[in-house]
């Protein structure tokens, strides 16, 4: 594609997940100008499959992103580029994105009348050797999207809080045993007490390292014999913004780490719009992370842009005709 520097976009669309995509597909479809930009980098890179999405159950994560830009190619108005958005600053009544290893090398910069951002999250996991190269396999944290094909077999969950209570609680319908790795931390009474009550396993010894054994995993413990696992889900990672511009922007956060937004995707600052696990409702206390969400996300932030063009457009209906 070729980017037009001089052109005043009605929307750029920063990431190239589920949520950017929907996002740009519902602007298309309103004919509006839009330019999603992708810079490949994804927080299920590590995932074989995606699950729990009507349609795609087992979809690989690449194949749904090649349809759905197939998809974008029958839109005129849409433009999709593979490239990085460093920095996205005001510019009078419009916004200005910095694009960097655009096409033909060297940067660039695009304006435009609003902004979806949907660069989602990265994840931040415990030190555990092994545990990174398994993430998104073996290892993962949502047993709505890895939980059932874990059914029959022997389950780890990773984490001593009272997550790990809630968690062998979801997974007692999918797996045939269950051991929670408490790795060296203290249990709480109520926790421990809900682990016994539901014959859940406790290892406190400290983990000293988890590798691949066949479909599963073997977890090695400081003191104690080797755990042999069907899969693993962890309860102690944390996220962060995986780009900068939440704190370039100055939006509004929450204290999950997430830009607050309302049922719309409308951020703080006019203009500037969030979809995907990187922003959520203040009535919830974390991202609903899944395809499906992230999806549902990126319709609505679209919804909301073009909603608010309509209104500009209705209070000042002089630019609307032109």
């Amino acid at each position: 594609m070729t980017i037009a520097p001089d052109k005043t976009y009605d929307a750029v669309v920063i990431g190239g997940g589920p949520a950017g995509l929907q996002a740009a597909l519902t602007l298309g479809r309103m004919r509006r100008d839009v330019v999603a930009f992708d810079s490949s980098e994804y927080r299920n890179a590590s995932a074989r499959h995606m699950h729990n999405a009507v349609t795609n159950d087992g979809t690989s994560p690449e194949d749904f992103r090649t349809a759905a830009r197939a998809e974008l190619a029958a839109y005129d108005t849409v433009e999709t580029c593979e490239a990085k958005v460093t920095e996205v600053v005001p510019e009078g009544d419009l916004w200005s994105v910095r694009v960097d290893a655009a096409p033909g090398g060297g940067s660039l910069r695009v304006r435009a009348k609003n902004v979806v951002l949907a660069t989602g999250l990265r994840d931040t996991l415990p030190d555990t050797p092994g545990l990174a190269d398994l993430w998104g396999d073996v290892v993962a944290q949502c047993p709505y999207c890895h939980g059932y094909e874990l059914k029959g077999r022997h389950v780890a969950i990773l984490g001593s809080g009272p997550h790990a209570g809630r968690v062998s609680m979801l997974l007692a319908r999918i797996a045939d045993r269950i051991t929670v790795l408490a790795d060296g931390e203290d249990l709480e009474g109520e926790t421990r007490e809900l682990l016994a009550r539901n014959g859940v396993d406790v290892r406190e010894e400290p983990v000293t390292g988890v590798h691949r054994h066949g479909e599963g995993a073997v977890v090695s413990f400081a003191d104690g014999p080797d755990e042999e696992i069907g899969g693993m889900f962890v309860t102690t990672s944390s996220f962060a913004q995986a780009a900068p511009f939440a704190e370039q922007l100055g939006l509004a956060m929450l204290p999950s780490g997430c830009i607050r937004t309302d049922e719309l995707g409308r951020t703080s600052r006019d203009g500037i719009y969030a979809a995907g696990d990187l922003a959520h409702l203040a009535s919830l206390p974390m991202p609903l992370a899944s395809v499906v969400t992230a999806t549902s996300a990126g319709l609505l932030a679209a919804t909301a842009v073009d909603q608010d063009l309509v209104d500009a457009a209705i209070a000042d209906p002089a630019p609307a005709m032109a």
